[in-house]
């Protein structure tokens, strides 16, 4: 650990980590420009904000936590030491950024006898990317100062690209990536959320991991089912489309704009063809813009999603482990009757096994339950955060 040198009033930081560490010197510059607080070093971790384009900023709390600065101070002797460790057990690791509460440094300092932080993984979906979750993420950092908030870039997605991960591409591949992710951070993930494809991901950690994942650990389930996909209705996402139409363009395309035009007039509505093209970035040695995810790994993916079936972890939930399924109420096409009755089937097997499974309906939502209603969403969330704050 990096050696903490002066610690100022609490605030909500975020360190940013890339999939690759290229350069000792240069991450050596770049850490000790910025203020850390960790040991994560990498090849770009700057502190800023992120807003997704194509939707909405989240409300502002009316309980706001003034913000300043923690500086720290890193030797050179330990910098170099962190550095070489990093470079050996992160550099293959999944894309993230970690969003820490303003009590979490501040905790750690003045409480050695309790280090252990809470951590919350936040999953997205299909074509998705780590930035999706990242002004809910603050939010729920500014609400709950102890707690830190990982988020990622799956695998064929934004700077996770780059790895080239080996096959299968599946549902389980994924889960077991920010699975070992976790292990190398060290983190102790409590709350487990996932949206869409990120929902099966963070069934299937709970489902793999029993070490990894410290128990209580709370499993949210963000407009998914356990088994069965189905398509979206008229006027909604139909992701398989979506990939297919994506792969009809060049690698270079010349403008945001081309790709907006191109897919509204494929059908697609304006908002999910402005949503992709936050997958875009300035080409490199060319003018115009490239993709940052691999359509050949996210098209087997997604297949595996629709082919996935984790009703049985579901019906038999482990001990310690609570499954809370999250329907969004405009989202019916999702949802068959089927699968809510199992999903209260399971609840009452759940509840004499020590375990739990519970289903919520956020009001006034479509799919994309984190843009749609973010004040409903917190809501609904806040209570785990509390209970297991209380429990652990």
């Amino acid at each position: 650990m990096a050696a903490l040198v002066k610690v100022n009033p609490p605030q909500s930081q975020t360190m940013r980590q890339p999939n690759d560490v290229t350069s000792r010197s240069e991450s050596a510059t770049k850490a000790v420009r910025m203020a850390l607080g960790s040991s994560f070093f990498g090849k770009d971790m700057s502190i800023r904000g992120m807003c997704e384009v194509g939707q909405p900023r989240f409300g502002q709390s009316t309980r706001r936590r003034k913000t300043r600065s923690i500086t720290m101070t890193l030797t050179e002797e330990r910098f170099a030491m962190t550095q070489k460790a990093s470079e050996k057990s992160v550099s293959k690791a999944l894309a993230y950024e970690l969003i820490q509460g303003a009590l979490v440094r501040w905790r750690e300092v003045k409480d050695k006898s309790n280090p252990e932080t809470p951590t919350a993984v936040l999953i997205h979906g299909i074509l998705g990317g780590r930035r999706n979750f990242a002004s809910f993420a603050r939010r729920l950092a500014q609400e709950f100062p102890h707690w830190q908030f990982l988020l990622v870039d799956l695998r064929g997605h934004g700077e996770s690209t780059s790895l080239q991960k080996r096959g299968p591409h599946s549902v389980e591949a994924a889960a077991r990536d920010v699975l070992q992710l976790v292990v190398q951070l060290k983190l102790v993930p409590r709350i487990l959320i996932g949206h869409s494809f990120g929902g099966k991901v963070v069934m299937s950690m709970a489902d793999q991991a029993k070490k990894p994942l410290a128990r209580p650990v709370r499993v949210w389930v963000l407009d998914a089912t356990p088994g069965k996909v189905r398509g979206g209705g008229d006027g909604e996402d139909h992701p398989a489309e979506l990939i297919e139409a994506l792969r009809q363009f060049p690698l270079v395309v010349p403008s945001r704009r081309t790709v907006v035009e191109a897919l509204v007039s494929k059908g697609f509505s304006p908002t999910i063809a402005q949503w992709m093209t936050t997958n875009l970035r300035p080409a490199e040695n060319s003018e115009g813009f490239s993709w940052v995810f691999d359509l050949d790994t996210i098209a087997d993916m997604y297949q595996s999603y629709e082919n996935t079936n984790l009703w049985p972890m579901v019906e038999g939930v482990p001990e310690g482990v609570h499954i809370d399924f999250l329907r969004a109420e405009r989202s019916l096409h999702r949802w068959h009757r089927d699968d809510v009755q199992r999903i209260r089937l399971a609840e009452r097997i759940a509840s004499r096994e020590g375990a739990g499974v519970q289903m919520h309906v956020l009001e006034d939502a479509g799919h994309w339950v984190h843009a749609d209603n973010p004040d409903g969403l917190f809501r609904i969330l806040a209570p785990s955060f509390t209970s297991l704050k209380n429990s652990i």
